[in-house]
């Protein structure tokens, strides 16, 4: 079994794209940090000034972090693990075949349950209906090969 890579992410950036959200990210970047000594020297700075430097700022960092390729969301799986980056901010978290107890497969959600009674949820969503059914069987064919109890629940709308 080869290392499957599936992407949680509405839309796949081109290189160009990364470039512009770094760029933009530079320029909030510089623009905060130049609003923020010129208020430094201003006696009347007020509290939505720095609400803006901070916004301009955390928006400017998450630019770059997208432009990095560091916000991606996706789903890897391998023979031996499943790489699972679910939010933007947070690393990727990398599940071994023998923490794995079970996994429940839900329309719209991947539960993992592992050994150490922790549970990993997925929300794969309504949106991408062919890609979460690529993830589905890709992850049933991981459980069958390495003979992990999966339970397939159907949920009653």
């Amino acid at each position: 079994m080869e290392t499957k890579y599936f992407s949680l992410s509405s839309v796949e950036n081109n290189r160009l794209i990364k470039i512009i959200q770094i760029v933009f990210g530079i320029v909030c970047l510089a623009l905060a940090i130049f609003w923020s000594i010129f208020n430094i020297r201003s006696l009347k700075a007020g509290g939505t000034i720095w609400i803006t430097i901070i916004f301009l700022s955390g928006f400017g960092l998450y630019q770059v972090w997208a432009g990095l390729g560091k916000a991606t969301r996706f789903i890897e799986i391998s023979n031996d693990k499943i790489r699972l980056k679910k939010t933007v901010i947070l690393t990727a978290v990398e599940i071994p075949v023998g923490e794995i107890q079970k996994i429940e497969l839900y329309p719209f959600n991947l539960i993992f349950f592992l050994k150490t009674k922790k549970r990993i949820l997925l929300r794969l969503g309504a949106t991408y209906q062919e890609t979460s059914e690529k993830i589905k069987d890709e992850i049933l064919k991981f459980a069958e090969f390495n003979s992990i109890n999966i339970e397939i629940v159907e949920e009653k709308l």
